[in-house]
């Protein structure tokens, strides 16, 4: 890697922090939200159904659209599309403009995410992709810190998408650079510039089909614990909202120090040897959450949870080459980018109507379920890459 490559590896981690910015901020503004539009609590999943569709049908066709356009033009493209969405937010006349938006926002975050993972990946490993998705942790986390400031000081949730939509032309304007200063510099080649194979040529490799397995089920599980723990402590085992809270916060937390760590072991051990015992430590953590006599137990378990999810997404697509071959690596990775964001928007779900049904007790054993159907995903992934 040259030096001006190393140099613009500036722009891709302020992509990944601006792409955190609006999925951690949706939460706090929801209820301001819902009572503009008049709106029943359940309307939000129109909003994320929107969004979803759109990441999905964008990092699908990742691999075609990488064949036709370089990554630094697709990247201005999308994250202009994601800022006008953010914009249009805050001066939506109805609802149903909102749901358009989000199908527009969705899209652009999709070519976001898909196209600086297969980017990173080409160019820099698995190293570099951990301290990329620490990033996008530095993100989310501040979304609803800067919402919260900005309700607080008297301004309606606009204000906070007018702020976060105006930052996405920051990136924007940084890739568009890339655009035009990048070639002159001779370095890498774009990861683009293999032809792709055909979609369905892709769809015919068992590893593929693996890999959207595996990332369905993280990404659901990440979710899941996300969402789902704060209920859990506060609703069925009493514990306080404000140790809950903490503990939900460590969640995060563990999981961005989780991606920072293993970004620095990952150049000095093969990343498949470390993958193992880190799936292995969710499938811990998540019994320590299902099964812990005490509440500060379950919240021991979260946070190892936490600190070994931090590198499965990014290591797992840093493998993706080794796995599927380079003609396939493109698409493999838009499969699984789309797999992820199907199961961080169905297993939660899933696992609220159980929770509805049988009690919020049953969130612990699923996630450790899905832990340990994660870790038989990927040693099928691994013997098939050995």
């Amino acid at each position: 890697m040259t030096r001006r490559a190393g140099a613009w590896l500036i722009v891709p981690f302020l992509g990944f922090v601006s792409l955190g910015l609006p999925d951690g901020m949706l939460g706090v503004a929801w209820p301001s939200m819902r009572a503009s539009f008049v709106l029943p609590i359940d309307a939000l999943g129109a909003l994320l159904l929107a969004w979803t569709a759109g990441f999905v049908v964008a990092s699908f066709g990742i691999g075609r659209l990488l064949a036709r356009a370089r990554v630094p033009t697709l990247l201005t493209l999308a994250f202009l599309a994601l800022g006008t969405a953010l914009l249009g937010y805050s001066v939506a006349p109805s609802w149903a403009v909102m749901i358009a938006l989000a199908s527009l926002g969705g899209l652009g975050a999709g070519v976001i995410d898909a196209a600086l993972n297969i980017h990173v990946a080409s160019q820099h490993g698995a190293r570099t992709l951990n301290w990329l998705h620490a990033c996008w942790g530095l993100g989310a986390a501040s979304g609803p810190l800067l919402l919260s400031r900005l309700l607080a000081a008297g301004h309606a949730w606009p204000a906070g998408y007018r702020a976060v939509g105006a930052w996405q032309l920051v990136p924007a304007a940084g890739f568009a650079a890339m655009r035009w200063l990048g070639p002159r510099a001779g370095d890498t080649p774009e990861p683009g510039a293999t032809p792709p194979a055909r979609l369905f040529r892709t769809l015919g490799l068992a590893p593929a089909w693996l890999g959207i397995a595996a990332f369905f089920l993280y990404n659901g599980l990440e979710a899941s614990a996300g969402a789902w723990s704060y209920s859990l402590f506060t609703q069925a085992r009493g514990v306080s909202a404000r140790s809950a809270g903490a503990w939900v916060s460590g969640y995060w937390a563990s999981l961005t120090l989780g991606r920072v760590l293993f970004g620095w072991i990952a150049g000095r051990t093969a990343v498949e040897t470390l993958l193992r015992p880190c799936i292995v430590g969710m499938a811990i953590g998540a019994g320590l959450l299902a099964f812990g006599a005490s509440g500060a137990l379950g919240g021991a378990g979260l946070a190892l949870l936490g600190l070994c999810c931090g590198p499965i997404y990014p290591s797992l697509i840093a493998t993706t080459r080794l796995r599927v071959g380079a003609a396939h690596a493109a698409n493999a990775v838009g499969f699984q980018v789309a797999a992820a964001a199907l199961g961080q928007s169905i297993i939660p779900a899933v696992l609220g109507v159980l929770a509805a049904r049988v009690g919020l007790e049953v969130i612990g054993p699923a996630l450790l379920a899905a832990a340990l159907a994660l870790l038989a995903a990927h040693e099928r992934l691994a013997a098939r890459t050995a």
